[in-house]
């Protein structure tokens, strides 16, 4: 520990926080948007009356919840490309990219977790109010969507918060695809200066410190939706 020089921080900040934590941030919110509405809908699928797109959403989330993310991510990058090549005929393996492959597996993975955030809060609002819409002649979307998603939404915004901050510490794992993400971009540059220590330890106190500032800001928002009802 007498050896550790965190010098190397100094000169090498911009890099990981304009490349290496913004690379993070980027893919967190669009994996996290992708996630929420293509979550939304299996929840509505799950929920429907139709007993077979029922089921076959939540085959769908069970099959992805029993999987570890690191084989996901590993699986889409690998598999993906030559099952886009048999699809279409080719004789090579079609070119998808670390990003695109990180970006839809995260919303593909993320949006089980999703679903069944948004199908619990779906539940937690009062079924009086869905035969309400039925009597004023919605159908079962324009109610889903009118009456029952924005109550949801509301009740169930604290645990989406909670499971975005999650994705956000997944995010780290395109690491195993060398993407220049913020573990990326500090491993990359603990190895040429021979520093890795004391940059694994500078990424994990900028997590600890993110983390539990998004943590304290979820607690203060679901104590103020509480006082709100």
């Amino acid at each position: 520990m007498f050896h550790l020089d965190f010098e190397i921080i100094g000169r090498t900040w911009k890099y990981l926080f304009f490349d290496g934590l913004a690379f993070t941030f980027k893919l967190t919110l669009l994996a996290m948007a992708g996630g929420i509405v293509l979550g939304t809908l299996l929840a509505m699928a799950r929920l429907a009356s139709w007993k077979l797109l029922a089921l076959a959403a939540g085959a769908y989330v069970n099959l992805i919840r029993s999987i570890p993310l690191v084989l996901v991510i590993f699986w889409f990058y690998f598999l993906v490309p030559y099952i886009g090549a048999w699809l279409i005929g080719a004789s090579t393996p079609v070119k998808v990219g670390a990003f695109p492959s990180s970006l839809v597996t995260f919303i593909l993975f993320e949006a089980a977790y999703y679903c069944e955030i948004m199908r619990a809060g779906i539940q937690s609002v009062a079924r009086g109010q869905v035969w309400a819409g039925y009597a004023l002649g919605m159908t079962y979307w324009q109610t889903m969507s009118t009456v029952v998603l924005p109550q949801a939404l509301r009740n169930m915004l604290p645990v989406l918060l909670t499971q975005t901050i999650v994705l956000f510490q997944d995010v780290s794992l395109v690491y195993v695809l060398s993407i220049t993400d913020f573990v990326g971009a500090a491993d990359k540059v603990g190895r040429r200066d021979g520093r890795l220590v004391e940059m694994l330890l500078f990424v994990a106190l900028v997590y600890f410190l993110l983390c539990t500032g998004l943590s304290t800001v979820v607690k203060t928002l679901q104590q103020r939706l509480t006082v709100g009802r």
